[in-house]
């Protein structure tokens, strides 16, 4: 009564249908985040002037000006004249300035001619520095206010005598 039929499997391949996938959720229209491609300035090309922005830079060629960025990267052929502003510098090449970052790191084949302020500073062998190495200094801890005390208007020693009215 509730038997199954039997059958001959067959010979034909069975070919897999796709199955759409449910779209995906669209995000409200707004500024969208894409991942951050490092600028490069190649071995030959030469700035006269300041290069500033938040992002990734390589520099293989001549920067003559400060630089402002967010990760550096000196590569062997880079070559930078001024001050070096950033929250990450590898340096493999030469700078004639300052460097300020919180992570530096000089290579074998680096020069470096300046001071540099940062709060971690690696140096390998064969790498060339001169000058003042200078670690951040944190912040001290906010000092905590006492509390403010509830303003009574009973005089502090119940045992003394009230104020005098003025007049």
């Amino acid at each position: 009564m509730f038997s199954k039929p039997t059958k001959t499997p067959s010979k034909t391949p069975v070919q897999a249908t796709p199955v759409a996938a449910a779209p995906a959720p669209v995000a409200p229209e707004g500024p969208k985040a894409r991942p951050r491609v490092a600028s490069l300035i190649s071995d030959g090309i030469s700035i006269e002037g300041g290069v500033t922005g938040d992002g990734e830079l390589q520099i293989d060629g001549t920067v003559r000006g400060d630089v402002r960025v967010g990760r550096l990267t000196v590569g062997e052929t880079g070559h930078i004249e001024g001050s070096v502003y950033a929250e990450a510098a590898e340096v493999r090449g030469r700078v004639i300035g300052a460097v300020t970052a919180k992570q530096v790191r000089l290579y074998g084949t680096s020069y470096v001619d300046g001071d540099i302020t940062h709060e971690q500073l690696a140096m390998e062998t064969g790498a060339f520095f001169q000058g003042r190495s200078l670690k951040f200094q944190r912040p001290a801890a906010p000092q905590h206010a006492p509390a403010p005390q509830p303003v009574s208007t009973a005089p502090s020693d119940p045992f003394a005598a009230p104020p005098k009215p003025h007049g």
